[in-house]
């Protein structure tokens, strides 16, 4: 079987399987919706698109969102600049485990990083970090996605150069 004949979810299961060793980010916001959906898919597209190999989620702070789906903004800026993503993702809020899972935690803003710093065990703390050196503006509140869309792939790229 080719790589080419299996489906996104059938090949990210397998990867998970066989890249025991790759790194593991997840992006995080407060309601998981808008700003970390989108750059968990972008990372994800850069990251193939420079044959770079990490598992990428993304999280919330806040429980407000559970289960709803990226916000249609979102969905719409990824669909312009050309960005698969799943329609069906739900919104999920960080756990205990992925504290520990991950290897990086990269928060959206200042409120998010306290908001994570509060529940994150002692020895987890180093994980958390913005995604650049300021804030991303919050598209639920400013309605301008391109702007949060920006920023959010000068920060992926920046983790990518690495």
């Amino acid at each position: 079987m080719s790589i080419f004949s299996l489906s996104y979810f059938d090949f990210y299961i397998q990867s998970l399987c066989y890249n025991k060793d790759m790194e593991k980010i997840v992006f995080v916001c407060l309601g998981n919706i808008c700003r970390s959906p989108m750059a968990e898919f972008v990372m994800k597209d850069l990251a193939e698109k420079m044959g770079q190999h990490y598992e990428i989620e993304s999280r919330a702070t806040s429980s407000w969102e559970h289960g709803n789906p990226i916000h249609p903004g979102t969905q719409k800026i990824l669909s312009e600049h050309g960005i698969y993503f799943d329609p069906d993702k739900g919104s999920q809020k960080i756990s205990s485990e992925d504290f520990r899972y991950f290897d990086q935690i990269i928060a959206m803003d200042e409120s998010n990083v306290a908001d994570l710093e509060k529940v994150a065990p002692e020895n987890q703390k180093h994980k958390i970090k913005m995604l650049l050196n300021k804030p991303v503006p919050d598209p639920w509140y400013t309605g301008d996605f391109e702007e949060t869309f920006a920023l959010v792939k000068e920060g992926c790229l920046r983790i990518l150069e690495k």
